[in-house]
């Protein structure tokens, strides 16, 4: 049997990207679920996956009441997904920056015997398109300091494209996860990490969003400043 996927994308404004998104998602993985997870969107991103997923029954929406947080909102995401007992969790953007058309590499990396499969940046292969200095200073300056304090096998610590297996999620305590934005990226992978899982690196280009506003914010990256060497120290206490 074909193991089940949940696609998983957090939304705040993106009405006018995601249509497309979904579109290029059943393209190449036809047999997907997409579960959008609205936080309360002023432009009306709600009320159109709502109308997408009355006309496609591959669509669900799960209503957050107010801008609550990227990671969070995976973390809800994960959740109902376990419940209904899907094998493996794509979480991307909405803005199209996280191309679909790499989830078949992706999915051939799990295949092989990967639990995490991370579309990639910084791997051979991989890149940006359409990023300024400030913003490339900034992440590739995150995914080097997480690999100094963290662990020297993963480039792309801030990667927001992902192929996760039920288990790895089950085995990592989502309860107790309380970062956000580039953190909450860092944090799952990290612990799944420390409890002997493996991650596999498939080369992606990203493509800056060509439509709305990029959600990457000063206080966004400060926080990953300080929960990187948190997760180091609690994970040289054995509380991870």
């Amino acid at each position: 049997m074909q193991p089940s996927i949940l696609v998983i994308t957090p939304t705040y404004n993106e009405r006018e990207n995601l249509p497309a998104l979904a579109g290029a998602l059943f393209a190449v993985l036809p047999e997907a679920r997409l579960l959008v997870v609205d936080d309360a969107s002023p432009d009306g991103t709600g009320e159109l996956a709502d109308r997408m997923a009355a006309e496609d029954e591959r669509v669900a929406v799960l209503h957050r009441p107010a801008k609550l947080g990227l990671g969070s909102a995976y973390v809800e995401g994960f959740r109902q997904g376990l419940q209904y007992g899907y094998d493996l969790f794509v979480h991307l953007d909405a803005d199209l920056s996280h191309e679909p058309r790499y989830l078949p590499a992706m999915l051939a990396a799990i295949e092989g015997g990967a639990d995490i499969a991370v579309g990639s940046r910084r791997v051979d292969g991989g890149g940006v398109e359409g990023w300024g200095p400030r913003r490339t200073l900034i992440s590739k300056g995150a995914s080097l300091y997480a690999r100094l304090l963290l662990d020297h096998r993963v480039r792309d610590w801030t990667s927001g494209f992902k192929v996760i297996r039920a288990e790895v999620l089950e085995a990592i305590d989502l309860t107790s996860i309380r970062s956000e934005g580039y953190s909450f990226l860092m944090e799952v992978t990290f612990r799944a990490l420390r409890r002997g899982f493996r991650v596999a690196e498939v080369p992606i280009v990203f493509v800056d969003r060509r439509v709305g506003q990029s959600k990457l914010s000063t206080g966004v990256a400060l926080e990953a400043v300080r929960m990187v060497p948190a997760l180091r120290l609690r994970a040289l206490l054995g509380k991870l």
